[in-house]
């Protein structure tokens, strides 16, 4: 049983001899190389069937060709989001371009998407296809007051999308939580305030919607306490955390807090920086390497990677195999 490992500390060993005499550079080139490849095949194994509910189209955000990098790096589902624009229609263009991905669109209560648009929720309801393409309703995101009135330069008469006032649902609030109930669609919270996120999502239960989502909860005005997104997760919300700074301040001690099964990662670049890279299979590995050290198992990854996600907006679980256990 521990032939190989003992193969592998002979291999080690040979090339550290062979850097000695000169013949390699270096031993730890030839480690570094192995750890860098062990990282790229798991991070390989969980773009496979990966869901991404947080995917921008915004301008500045993805291209085409991040598209392409999503198929190719065999991720199963990418969910549209554009501030400004709804993109379920986008979603009907370009499926055709991406057979064997599923794309999804949705619609984010914004100034320019109309505030809280309960005709544009009907319309999204009333795209065909197969599957249809609308799943998720976010509350503004960007648009909300303190956005819009506070940051660096403070406008007290910035106009801004409310959903609640005097700790009360807006009447079309109500109104969109029924059509979103109706046609079975996703509620995202968006950038509202913790304590308003909450507020809708009890409402929303009330109202029948099924499937709810803490937008990104550790970040930005909608950021949320343990004890906040506990309260989330008890009301059936799942808690979204951003896979580009989920290892930085205490984002993994919240999912440990609030469970593993309650939340999932999103928004898979890999770089940032121009040619921005999407789902690279190296970063992606060594996020999940950092993770494991954190104590989070395989079982845990891929259930934040894929099957939370899919859940969140009705899509059946995926199956897959686990890497199995080394003696």
């Amino acid at each position: 049983m521990h032939s190989a490992s003992n193969y592998r500390m002979r291999l080690i060993g040979f090339a550290a001899a062979l850097a000695v005499v000169g013949l390699l550079p270096t031993p730890f080139t030839i480690v570094g190389t192995a750890q860098s490849n062990q990282q790229a095949t798991i991070g390989a194994r969980l773009m496979r069937g990966a869901v991404d509910l947080h995917y921008h189209v915004d301008p500045g955000y993805g291209r085409y060709e991040n598209l392409a990098q999503a198929k190719a790096a065999g991720v199963r589902a990418l969910l549209l989001k554009n501030h400004y624009e709804p993109t379920s229609a986008l979603v009907m263009l370009l499926r055709p371009q991406f057979p064997g991905l599923e794309l999804y669109g949705g619609l984010v209560f914004n100034r320019s998407n109309g505030g809280v648009n309960v005709p544009g929720v009907e319309y999204m309801a009333s795209i065909p296809g197969d599957p249809k393409p609308g799943k998720i309703v976010w509350l503004p995101a960007g648009d909300t007051e303190k956005e819009a009135r506070g940051g660096r330069n403070p406008n007290p008469n910035a106009p801004f999308v409310a959903v609640t006032r005097n700790g009360q649902l807006l009447p079309e609030v109500k109104q969109a939580l029924a059509v979103i109930a109706k046609n079975d669609f996703t509620l995202a919270s968006g950038h509202v305030l913790a304590e308003e996120a909450l507020l809708v999502f009890r409402e929303a239960k009330a109202a029948g919607v099924q499937r709810l989502i803490a937008t990104h909860a550790a970040d930005l005005t909608g950021k949320m306490t343990l004890d906040q997104m506990k309260a989330a997760a008890r009301l059936g919300a799942w808690i979204e955390f951003d896979y580009r700074n989920t290892l930085e301040d205490n984002r993994t001690d919240l999912i440990r807090g609030v469970g593993p099964e309650h939340c999932f990662l999103s928004e898979f670049w890999t770089k940032n920086q121009q040619p921005k890279e999407y789902a690279g299979a190296v970063g992606v590995g060594a996020f999940a390497a950092e993770m494991k050290k954190r104590g989070f198992t395989d079982r845990e990854l891929e259930m934040m990677f894929k099957d939370n996600p899919a859940k969140a907006i009705g899509l059946p679980v995926a199956a897959y195999e686990l890497p199995t256990a080394k003696p």
